[in-house]
């Protein structure tokens, strides 16, 4: 054969060699058994514009937080590429000359000098959680990484180590490691932080900034030197970035609002991001007012805020508690915008509202608060004393109860407890059926839902559904509760109440209430555009004694407000069909409220003690003045029981013999009606 044959038959031989080879290498790497390629990340709860609310723990208790190349700092994977793989876009998956490089190196140096691994033999090591020393994994490495690189693309595997790569404890993946180091994501990382975070993966317990600042500094300034000698970064950059201090600690992961962040998981548990309708600022915001706020209190109280957009049911923030730590004396785990509670007075505006719309009453209609009884029920005011004829205006705004209970008679508890289910209020019962006591409190309510359904009366009568997924409200019809007129003039008897002292100004809607027993103190309101709620009281439902939520409550309401906005939205006009006229200018069945199934013990027109008022004391030594009006002369005037004094033609007269102590004094006029009152004389 001759010699340009056998040369010619050589080469060829050799390209069939390298051909099997080739073949036998791609089926080497097809049949690579790849680890999971999808693993499990942190979820994360954020707010209306995208800011992080809260981040959870993957199973093994590490963060780690999906991260890609475009979640990341361009000048940052810069930096990573030219200081670990800086023919990354080039290679297959094995950068074989620097393979050769490396070798040669520790050979000559009798030791490991530089590594020769890919960022995609970086990324075959981390998804199998190998080591790197033998010489059998790396061979495992390189086929994991050429399978890899068949499979994926560049920016998929880029991706994997973003979100893989160790930075020390339980950090993992570049985001996770930004948020703990600086406090931020990393969109945007000076040349200092980019190059620590090349660093720290490198070596991540030994160069971790908390627990040894110096190596961590030494081996971002390493970093940094390399990427001025490539000219990644210039020397302006280079001096700034060594200058500027390596952080000492890590920073805590957002936790806020915890609860719902919890409720919202539990919703879809499968979902790796919550888009919620609250903003972040605003929530943090909220959650320090209701700290500051117990500071002051008793260390097993808690307190709970939730605050809405009624125009469209968005939550802007809802807190809990003042801390959800489980260890807490105050049970901050505890829920308090979910926790069903009786709502105190906060119920009579929908009373009012009611009374309104079916005609039964006008704000400036005149209504009896006197004695009154249903039955064996006889309600009391809060202060145990009664006013006489008022406008229900002014019953309202002074939260009377026994003008609320007589318009509930008229109106009906289940009509009651069904507009409460029509403004998607889920109320619950102590019993079967509805009582009168519902208006004063006698029923199970959320903060959540209470703020709903003054999101009903601020949105003109109509419902309007809390809900907290960007995803929007729940796809149910709204109805109209109450109408527009009714719900307007609710809204403007309400505003004209004067803000609390040392409340900051602004003109809301707002009504207090406190439950039985000062076991719950709420404040809720609303102005042109918002609607907020606030609860404080034990989690366990023990009383408060003393507390009261005009005193506690509504400073924490206006407060609210404040911290939401500077200037309150203007109410609204009253709509046009909205009767604004004075009592006298009412027609005639209006001008006074006279319910058809109420017992009065005296009629309306019968005698009335203005003097002395019931419950007061009289500091007296002698005969006791006494005062009457309505009624038909003569009077008969008794004490606990005995005439002192008969045939009287006057409305005014001193009864005699009256002892030091209690004593009722009664009279009755010609009709044998009676009133009485209860006094003290001192």
């Amino acid at each position: 054969m001759r010699r340009p044959d056998r040369l010619i038959f050589a080469l060829a031989m050799a390209l069939l060699m390298l051909g099997t080879a080739r073949d036998a290498m791609d089926r080497w790497v097809d049949a690579t058994d790849l680890p999971p390629l999808i693993s499990e990340t942190s979820v994360e709860i954020r707010d209306r514009n995208g800011q992080m609310l809260r981040v959870y723990t993957v199973a093994d208790g590490r963060w780690r937080l999906a991260s890609g190349p475009g979640q990341t700092d361009a000048a940052y994977l810069d930096m990573l590429i030219a200081y670990e793989d800086k023919r990354f876009y080039q290679h297959a998956g094995v950068d074989f000359w620097a393979l050769l490089r490396a070798g040669a190196q520790a050979l000559w140096n009798g030791q490991i000098v530089s590594g020769g691994s890919t960022l995609t033999m970086q990324v075959a090591r981390l998804l199998e959680d190998s080591g790197t020393g033998r010489w059998h994994g790396k061979l495992r490495q390189i086929r994991v990484a050429l399978a890899l690189e068949k499979r994926l693309n560049k920016e998929q595997i880029l991706a994997l180590y973003l979100t893989r790569a160790p930075f020390g404890g339980n950090l993992e993946g570049v985001r996770a490691a930004s948020l703990a180091w600086f406090g931020k994501e990393p969109v945007r990382l000076t040349p200092a932080q980019s190059a620590l975070l090349v660093a720290l993966p490198q070596s991540p317990e030994a160069r971790r900034p908390d627990r040894d600042r110096d190596a961590a500094w030494m081996a971002r300034d390493r970093v940094l030197a390399r990427m001025k000698a490539q000219m990644v970064i210039s020397d302006e950059a280079e001096t700034a970035a060594l200058s500027e201090p390596v952080p000492a600690r890590r920073r805590p992961f957002p936790a806020l609002a915890p609860h719902l962040s919890d409720r919202e998981l539990a919703r879809d548990p499968f979902a790796g991001q919550h888009r919620l309708t609250l903003d972040r600022d605003l929530q943090q915001t909220i959650e320090r007012l209701v700290k500051s706020t117990l500071r002051g209190l008793p260390g097993d109280l808690s307190a709970a805020v939730v605050i809405a957009d009624h125009r469209n049911g968005e939550v802007l923030a809802s807190v809990g508690s003042g801390g959800y730590a489980a260890s807490d004396t105050r049970q901050g785990f505890v829920d308090m915008t979910r926790a069903l509670r009786s709502p105190g007075s906060t119920l009579k505006p929908l009373v009012y509202g009611m009374a309104f719309d079916r005609g039964l009453a006008h704000p400036q209609t005149l209504i009896d608060d006197r004695p009154v009884a249903f039955g064996s029920y006889a309600p009391q005011n809060f202060d145990g004393r009664f006013r006489g004829e008022l406008p229900v205006a002014e019953a309202l705004r002074q939260s009377l109860n026994i003008p609320a209970i007589l318009l509930v008679d008229e109106i009906g508890p289940a009509q009651l407890m069904n507009a409460l289910k029509q403004a998607g209020i889920q109320a619950r019962l102590p019993g079967e059926q509805a009582g009168m006591a519902v208006a004063l409190g006698g029923v199970g309510i959320t903060l959540t839902d209470l703020v709903q359904l003054y999101a009903m009366l601020a949105n003109s009568g109509g419902s309007v559904p809390l809900h907290w997924q960007m995803t929007g409200p729940p796809d149910t019809p709204k109805q109209q509760v109450i109408s527009r007129a009714a719900a307007w003039q609710v809204g403007n008897i309400l505003g004209s109440l004067a803000p609390p002292p040392g409340a900051p100004p602004g003109r809301l809607a707002y009504k207090t209430g406190t439950s039985y027993g000062h076991r719950d103190a709420w404040a809720v309101g609303f102005d042109g555009a918002h609607v907020a709620g606030v609860w404080i009281g034990r989690p366990d439902g023990t009383p408060v004694p003393g507390a009261f939520g005009g005193e506690l409550a509504a400073p924490v309401l206006f407060e609210a407000f404040q911290r939401l906005k500077a200037k309150s939205d203007p109410l609204p006009p009253p709509p046009p069909e909205t009767l604004i006229v004075s009592t006298a200018e009412l027609p005639r069945p209006l001008q006074r409220f006279a319910g058809r199934d109420a017992v009065f013990e005296a009629a309306a027109d019968a005698p009335k003690l203005v003097f002395p008022p019931d419950g007061a004391r009289l500091a007296i030594d002698g005969p006791v003045p006494v005062k009457i009006r309505d009624g038909i002369p003569p009077f008969t005037w008794l004490a606990n029981g005995f005439p002192v004094l008969t045939g009287d033609y006057g409305r005014e007269a001193f009864l005699p013999g009256i002892s030091r102590g209690f004593s009722k004094l009664s009279v009755i006029d010609a009709a044998g009606r009676s009133a009485r009152v209860t006094v003290r004389i001192d």
